[in-house]
């Protein structure tokens, strides 16, 4: 496993799509992830540090894992099948290892929110790694939260023109 940090939450240009830019410690591979817009929300959130005056699913869910006596040791992004990413998420309590499959951009706001390490798995960092210099740019950029009404409006545009055959069977 190659252990990642979270460069950036962005939106694509060309599919108005958020996205989550895991960079390699000591390295200069990204591995560039599709996530939805309430996630993204979520982990620009999480970075910035805003409290919500209740918690968020994301908060709730590392409450849960506290009270119930586990600790979430990593989120791991394990496997991309058919462009769909896979996560898991990797408890330990009392002594005791419990995997839980989830969605990346969940696996990664909750590892946010609990301090937990992001790892990627070795196979696949080095299928769809980029090598990208990330160097040059602004940290505090990076790190804004995209625009939720930006982001809403775009949803609505989508739904607006998607049509059921587009889901294909």
């Amino acid at each position: 496993m190659v252990e990642v940090v979270l460069r950036a939450v962005r939106v694509d240009v060309g599919s108005s799509t958020p996205l989550l830019l895991l960079e390699e410690v000591g390295g200069h591979r990204v591995l560039p992830i599709f996530i939805g817009a309430p996630e993204a929300t979520a982990i620009a959130y999480a970075l910035q540090g805003v409290k919500a005056p209740r918690p968020m699913s994301h908060d709730l869910l590392g409450h849960v894992i506290t009270a119930l006596g586990a600790q979430l040791f990593a989120a791991e992004i394990t496997e991309l099948v058919d462009n769909t990413f896979y996560a898991n998420l990797r408890l330990v309590r009392a002594r005791e290892e419990i995997v839980v499959s989830a969605r990346p951009s969940d696996a990664v706001a909750i590892a946010l929110r609990v301090g937990a390490p992001i790892l990627v798995s070795d196979d696949l960092m080095a299928a769809e790694g980029k090598v990208m210099d990330l160097e040059g740019e602004n940290d505090d950029d990076q790190l804004e939260p995209p625009n939720e009404a930006e982001l809403v409006e775009e949803l609505r545009a989508f739904l607006d023109s998607v049509r059921p055959e587009d889901f294909g069977q």
